[in-house]
C-alpha cells in the first residue's frame, strides 16, 4: 500500500526527471498526471496510485516547496470538481482514458448543461430533448441557462429527457457535449456585477454520438446525483486558511482602519469570524470524510452556510466602510476566464455574493435536502411523483 514515504519519494523523481524551473507548464503537469501524482486516491492510469485520498496533501506540499506549477484549479473548478468524479464513477475505461488527463493539466475546460429557463430549482423538470437515430446516435435540442465558463468551454456535461412518457426522473439521460460542435449557440448573460461569466447556452439539432453517454439511458438523474453532491462540496467545502474567503477583506480593513470601528460593527464582525472559523473547520472535517467514500448529502449543508456567510460578510464590508462602500471600481462588460467569488472590491464582493445563494442548487432546493436527507424529516407532498413527464402541468 501506498504510504507517505512512498509518496514522497515519488514526488522526489518527478522533480529531478522534470526540474520545474526549466520544464514546460503544461509537460510538467502531464508528467505528474502520468506518474500518479495528480490525485494520488484515483486509479493507476488515471492520474493516481489508488493511494488515500489524505495522502494528497504530501504530494502537494512537496511540489509547493519545489516551487512546481500546479493545474490552475479555479479556471476548471467544473471539470475537476465535478465532471472527473462523475467521469470516474459512471464512465467507460475508453472515456476515462479521453477525458480525464486533458481536463486535469487544464488542456481541455469543462461546463455545465444542467438548469434551463423552465427547469431551474426543479431541475428533473428539464425539457431538453434528447432523441436517438437509427445510427445510435443522439440529436439534442433546448436551451440551458446559468453556464459559467462556457465562453471558455472544450465539453460540458449535458443532462437532457430521453423518455417523456415516464416520471420526470426518470426519463432522463447524461451525456457529453463538445462545445465545438455545429448547433451549440453560446450566448452571454450580464449579471448584476457588470461582467458575464455565466451564458444560456442553445442546443439546436446537436448531435452527441452514443459513446458519449455517461450511464445507462434513463439513468440520468442518478448520475446527476453524484455531479451535484461534489459541486455542493467543491463550492461549500473547498479548502481555506484561516481568515480565507469573504471574511479576510473585512478582517484586514478592521485591522487597517480604526476609524471605521463602531461597537455594534466590532459585535457583528466577531460573530461573523467565528461562524467562518467553523464553517472552515466543518468543511476540513467534510473533506476527511470523503477518504472514505462519495460525499453524501452533507455537502448541502455547508454550501448553504457558505451562501449566508458570504452575503452577511460582504453586507458588513459595505457598511463598515461606509460611502467607500458604495463605489464600484468598474461595471465594463467582460467575460472572464474563471469565477471569482472574493475578488476585485467590497462592491464586487457584494453584488456576487447574490449568486451563491442561487448557483450549485437554491438555498430553499438545499434546505430541503438537508431536512429530508439528512436530518431525516418527513418529505413534503408531491404530487407528479408518479405522473409522466408529457403530462405534467408547465
Amino acid at each position: 500500500m501506498t504510504d507517505a514515504a512512498e509518496l514522497k519519494r515519488r514526488t522526489a523523481e518527478l522533480l529531478a526527471a522534470h526540474p520545474p524551473a526549466s520544464t514546460d507548464r503544461l509537460d510538467f503537469l502531464k508528467a505528474r498526471f502520468d506518474a500518479g501524482l495528480a490525485w494520488v486516491h484515483y486509479p493507476e492510469g488515471l492520474g493516481g496510485l489508488n493511494a488515500p485520498r489524505s495522502l494528497q496533501a504530501v504530494v502537494d506540499a512537496e511540489l509547493e516547496a519545489a516551487g512546481a506549477p500546479d493545474n490552475d484549479p479555479r479556471r476548471n473548478g467544473i471539470g475537476l470538481g465535478m465532471a472527473a468524479p462523475t467521469i470516474l464513477k459512471y464512465g467507460t475505461e475508453e472515456q476515462k482514458q479521453r477525458y480525464l488527463r486533458p481536463l486535469w493539466v487544464g488542456e481541455e475546460i469543462w461546463c455545465q448543461l444542467f438548469s434551463e429557463p423552465g427547469a431551474g430549482s426543479d431541475l428533473a423538470a428539464l425539457g431538453t430533448r434528447a432523441v436517438r437515430q437509427d445510427d445510435g446516435d443522439w440529436v439534442v435540442n433546448g436551451q440551458k441557462v446559468w453556464t459559467s465558463g462556457a465562453h471558455n468551454s472544450r465539453w460540458a456535461i449535458l443532462i437532457a429527457r430521453t423518455d417523456p412518457d415516464v416520471p420526470k426522473h426518470a426519463g432522463i439521460t447524461y451525456f457529453i457535449c463538445d462545445m465545438t460542435d455545429p448547433g451549440v449557440d453560446v450566448r452571454p448573460l450580464r449579471q448584476i456585477t457588470g461582467e458575464a461569466e455565466f451564458n444560456e447556452v442553445f442546443l439546436t439539432d446537436v448531435r452527441i454520438p452514443d459513446d458519449r453517454r455517461l450511464g445507462e439511458v434513463g439513468d440520468g438523474w442518478r448520475v446527476a446525483q453524484t455531479t451535484l453532491n461534489n459541486e455542493r462540496v467543491a463550492i461549500g467545502g473547498m479548502r481555506l486558511p484561516r481568515e480565507g474567503g469573504m471574511i479576510g477583506p473585512v478582517s484586514r480593513t478592521w485591522r487597517e482602519r480604526p476609524e471605521l470601528r463602531t461597537q455594534d460593527l466590532h459585535q457583528r464582525l466577531l460573530k461573523l469570524w467565528v461562524d467562518s472559523e467553523v464553517a472552515r473547520l466543518t468543511a476540513e472535517r467534510l473533506r476527511q470524510q470523503l477518504v472514505a467514500g462519495q460525499p453524501g448529502p452533507e455537502g448541502a449543508g455547508m454550501k448553504l452556510g457558505f451562501a449566508r456567510l458570504n452575503q452577511e460578510i460582504s453586507g458588513l464590508e459595505v457598511e463598515l466602510r461606509g460611502e467607500e462602500g458604495l463605489l464600484y471600481d468598474d461595471w465594463t462588460m467582460r467575460r472572464p476566464e474563471l469565477v471569482d467569488f472574493t475578488g476585485r472590491d467590497a462592491g464586487y464582493r457584494y453584488l456576487r455574493s447574490k449568486g451563491n445563494s442561487i448557483e450549485g442548487g437554491t438555498s430553499e432546493v438545499l434546505l430541503n435536502i438537508v431536512a429530508e436527507r439528512v436530518l431525516g424529516l418527513p418529505a413534503e407532498p408531491r404530487t407528479d411523483k408518479d405522473v409522466a413527464w408529457k403530462d405534467l402541468a408547465r
